[in-house]
């Protein structure tokens, strides 16, 4: 009668395969005893090597050599093979993906350009405007083309020195004051929004021109991230550029409201007038 256990080693599934387990279980004893029979092994030609006289060491040596000549034979070849295939395969990249030629020449258009056109660039954008001749006129030009930020505040005092505060209280009608403020502030906005922008158009500039020195060295390959960094180069320029706009548009509407508060003027004084008109006439 057979034992039990027996039945269930036999019919014992190995990913869905039918398994003998005895077999299993005396392979993997056989692969321990060998192993552990190579570490003996290998330990006994050590201790060996060490105990062994000046002459037996060459016999030791001819074996590591034995071995050592079977892993560069096998090893060796494979390695070889490798490398021919990394050979071939950065041929195909210099020869037909990117060819160094092409690669070349694109790098020495770009540095063509940048020494032909980058200075006129430069002097069109930093080409001096200055025209005032008095001194106050003239402080509040330099000031406005200093292209710093930090120059907001001297910027307003330049600003009503040049062009006067509001008049006080009983100088002026109520009206007249209102307008004469708020076509000072709508002034100062925009002058002050030309200022920043224009430091804002320097850093534009400076990012524009580090872009194309890159593009002169980039590496084939690298043009998804200079193409990155140019698209985000752009959205700042377009940002700018939209400050800009909202700020005419601001002062166009200032202007819109005032030519209309003086047509409103002119309405009223005519009906006053008129008034006037006809209580002399029904007198």
């Amino acid at each position: 009668m057979k034992d039990p256990t027996e039945t269930v080693i036999e019919g014992t599934l190995l990913n869905g395969v039918p398994c003998d387990m005895e077999t299993a279980l005396a392979g993997k004893a056989n692969l321990r005893s060998r192993s552990k029979k190579c570490l003996l092994v290998g330990a006994a030609a050590a201790g060996i090597w060490f105990a062994a006289p000046a002459p037996a060491h060459a016999q030791f040596l001819d074996i590591f050599q034995a071995m050592f000549t079977t892993i560069q034979s096998d090893m060796g070849g494979s390695l070889q093979a490798i490398n021919q295939m990394t050979g071939e395969m950065q041929q195909l990249y210099q020869a037909t993906v990117w060819p160094l030629t092409l690669v070349n020449q694109a790098r020495g258009f770009v540095s063509n350009s940048i020494a032909s056109y980058r200075g006129y660039m430069t002097q069109v954008f930093d080409t001096p405007f200055e025209s005032a001749t008095l001194p106050n006129p003239q402080q509040l030009e330099a000031i406005l083309h200093s292209r710093q930020a930090s120059q907001v505040p001297a910027l307003q005092a330049s600003f009503s020195t040049n062009y006067g505060s509001v008049p006080p209280l009983n100088a002026a009608s109520p009206q007249d004051r209102v307008m004469m403020d708020i076509d000072d502030s709508l002034g100062q906005e925009n002058l002050k929004t030309a200022l920043v922008a224009d430091q804002g158009q320097d850093l534009i500039l400076q990012t524009a021109n580090q872009m194309e020195n890159q593009v002169a060295v980039s590496a084939p390959g690298s043009d998804p991230y200079i193409t990155a960094q140019a698209q985000v180069a752009n959205l700042r320029c377009q940002a700018f550029m939209q400050k800009m706009l909202a700020a005419e548009l601001r002062q166009e509407a200032g202007r819109i409201a005032h030519d209309n508060v003086l047509v409103k003027r002119r309405a009223t004084a005519a009906g006053d007038i008129n008034n006037l008109v006809s209580g002399a006439l029904t007198r």
